[in-house]
């Protein structure tokens, strides 16, 4: 029951051997359902303005986004990447864009992808800015960020924290929660539910028990209680985890690939 992850098709800044431009590779054209419609209702709303949406990166395994670490340690990209369980792009919920190819300004964009909730990941819309490319499709996990931005939670900055809860969601290992995974993400999903329980630590006490009874899950054995609680979460944001079954990304009609 964890949160689903669509294979979806879309145009990528990368060609191959001919140097015809290709879709996004397969091992990275990954995404969460809510964010897959975000794409398709944005990419429909730059076609008006002949602009489209090109990737360069969306979803990391944990293996892709250790090397992308490695790479910013080494000097070899400029970029902060943070190590494995700290990005949005490990949960499908963040993508690179190129932005030439929007065909409007970045703010302009900005106030464009607002409304159907793609958000930046720097405070000011200036192009030249590293990160300037990457947004983020936080859903629920705006409510995680929210929680640990206002002192509910302490043992995460308020970014790492909703990263790990959208990771966990998708059924990925967070190394800093070790053999208690399925405890952490009872905890995230319980603050996801609007819930206070302290740290999100993998540690099951009286608060987080006291969280599982008033959202009405029995304590018992912890994959028992994900599974409910998970559940409750389904319930509560059905567009985090209804899989569209016409997978793939549309392009707009008579949108001609140069």
């Amino acid at each position: 029951m964890a949160a689903p992850l669509n294979e979806i098709t879309i145009p990528s800044i990368y060609k191959n051997r001919s140097g015809q431009p290709v879709p996004l590779p397969k091992r990275m054209a990954q995404c969460t359902p809510d964010l897959e419609a975000t794409l398709q209702a944005v990419n429909a709303e730059l076609a008006k303005v002949g602009g489209r949406l090109v990737l360069s990166d969306m979803f990391r395994t944990y293996d892709m986004q250790l090397q992308s670490h490695l790479d910013y340690v080494s000097g070899k990209k400029t970029a902060y990447s943070p190590p494995p369980g700290g990005s949005l792009h490990e949960a499908g919920r963040a993508l690179d864009l190129d932005l030439s190819s929007l065909r409007v300004g970045l703010s302009d964009f900005w106030e464009l992808a607002q409304p159907f909730g793609l958000f930046p990941i720097i405070d000011r819309p200036i192009s030249s800015m590293n990160e300037a490319w990457h947004f983020d499709r936080r859903g629920s996990y705006q409510v995680v960020y929210e929680y640990y931005k206002n002192g509910k939670g302490t043992n995460f900055m308020p970014y790492a924290a909703m990263a790990a809860s959208a990771i966990l969601a998708i059924g990925v290992q967070v190394d800093a929660f070790k053999t208690n995974q399925e405890a952490a993400a009872i905890q995230s999903g319980l603050i996801r539910l609007g819930q206070t329980l302290g740290n999100i630590d993998g540690s099951i006490g009286s608060k987080t028990r006291n969280a599982l009874a008033a959202v009405g899950v029995p304590f018992t054995d912890s994959h028992t209680m994900l599974r409910a609680v998970e559940s409750l979460l389904r319930q509560k944001f059905p567009e985090e985890y209804e899989v569209d079954e016409t997978i793939g990304f549309r392009e707009p009609p008579d949108h001609v690939i140069q």
